[in-house]
């Protein structure tokens, strides 16, 4: 088996992975990206039912990498507002926190795109820069590091690096075979997401809505229609999947209390099973976690796309400076550094996150007071309020 040298490679070609790849991509550096999926699943993917809540940060990085301006500008929607929305009731709910531009009332909250554009975009941008190899239907068998590389073996081929990222999802087998112990968190729920029209205005504004039994939420896309997200227990999920169409448009046009209007689907329905991880620990000798491999982040607070395209720009930005003073790319200072940055962005986002799953969700009276007066507090909050503000629509 003949033995590919990289100066990085990197397992997986989901977004964390691309883009680690495009910020590279100048660099001269010459990188291998492996990937499980064929060609075809890379370059041309599917609608999997997934709208991203991306921030201004995520779109900076994205345009700085030449990717944002490969999106066709019809399939980018802008966030105006956002409610969360506490009880049993959209029309009349026990509290709302709110969130808007006052600072600008014509700049966008935020943006939503669907996960299978961007995934699109990335890798035609990933096609201009040849020194960035992608390298399909490779299955990593086993990982081998000494002071001077590191070595993976795959199915088909062997190839020795200098620095291996692993952005191969929150279940990273890579992850495994190297040893790094994670602790996840399985939340018992399944999320249920569609596409659908309706006959009254988003008006630009996601909402979040935690009921005492599940979670809705709606995402505003183009005008007239939304994505859509319920958060149900397994059996719940599995008798809404099998609903016909219009039981199901019946179903949601209920559940929202006729919020929307009347309602259809356009799209199918898909469900994916929450669970959330936390990696002990980022790095190892010659290796690095990235993306989902690093922090997988429950949807409700809308951090995971955003925190990974962050854990890449983080560890490429480290990377391209050492390059540039021709130290060694891989060093342990180097990856100390990475951990420690995005371990303080993430840590705390993670864990405050699952807090507030944990309380809203949870159908106790104790718990349905806190969730009511948590959010009466943090709506009068400003200085609260305005923190989460700059933090969806701060650039740098």
């Amino acid at each position: 088996m003949n033995t590919k040298k990289v100066d990085i490679a990197i397992v997986g070609a989901g977004p964390a992975g691309l883009s680690f790849a495009l910020s590279l991509a100048k660099s001269g550096l010459k990188i291998a990206l492996l990937e499980q999926q064929t060609l075809a699943q890379i370059s041309q993917p599917k609608f999997d039912g997934r709208d991203i809540a991306m921030t201004h940060l995520s779109k900076t990085i994205l345009t700085e990498l030449g990717v944002w301006q490969n999106i066709p500008i019809d399939v980018i929607h802008t966030i105006k507002e956002a409610k969360v929305i506490n009880g049993n009731s959209l029309n009349k709910p026990s509290s709302i926190l709110h969130f808007d531009r006052s600072d600008d009332p014509t700049a966008p909250l935020g943006y939503l795109l669907a996960n299978h554009q961007i995934r699109h975009a990335l890798y035609h941008q990933l096609c201009t820069h040849k020194n960035i190899e992608l390298l399909c239907e490779q299955t990593v068998k086993a990982i081998r590091l000494d002071d001077d590389a590191a070595f993976i073996e795959t199915d088909q081929l062997s190839v020795e690096t200098n620095l291996l990222v692993s952005s191969d999802s929150r279940f990273s087998s890579s992850r495994r075979m190297m040893g790094l112990s994670a602790k996840m968190k399985d939340f018992g729920k399944v999320m249920i997401v569609c596409n659908m029209n309706h006959e009254k205005s988003h008006e630009n504004t996601a909402q979040e809505c935690f009921k005492y039994d599940k979670t809705c939420a709606i995402l505003p896309l183009g005008e007239g229609f939304s994505s859509i997200v319920i958060t149900v227990n397994a059996s719940e999920s599995e008798r809404l999947i099998a609903l016909d169409d219009d039981t199901f448009n019946h179903e949601i046009e209920l559940m929202l209390e006729s919020h929307l209007g009347e309602m259809n689907l356009i799209s199918p329905r898909t469900a994916y099973p929450l669970v959330g991880v936390m990696s002990d620990r980022f790095i190892a000798q010659r290796f690095a976690l990235i993306g989902d491999a690093a922090v997988g982040m429950h949807p409700v607070t809308a951090h995971g796309f955003n925190l990974g395209l962050r854990s890449a720009d983080t560890l490429a930005q480290l990377i391209l400076k050492s390059h540039m003073q021709g130290k060694d790319i891989a060093s342990q200072w180097l990856l100390h550094q990475y951990e420690a940055r995005h371990k303080l962005l993430s840590k705390p986002l993670y864990d405050a996150t699952n807090a507030v799953v944990a309380l809203y969700t949870n159908p106790t009276p104790l718990a349905k007071i806190l969730r009511k007066t948590g959010i009466k507090v943090g709506n009068k909050l400003l200085p609260f309020k305005k923190l989460v503000t700059h933090r969806l629509t701060q650039i740098r």
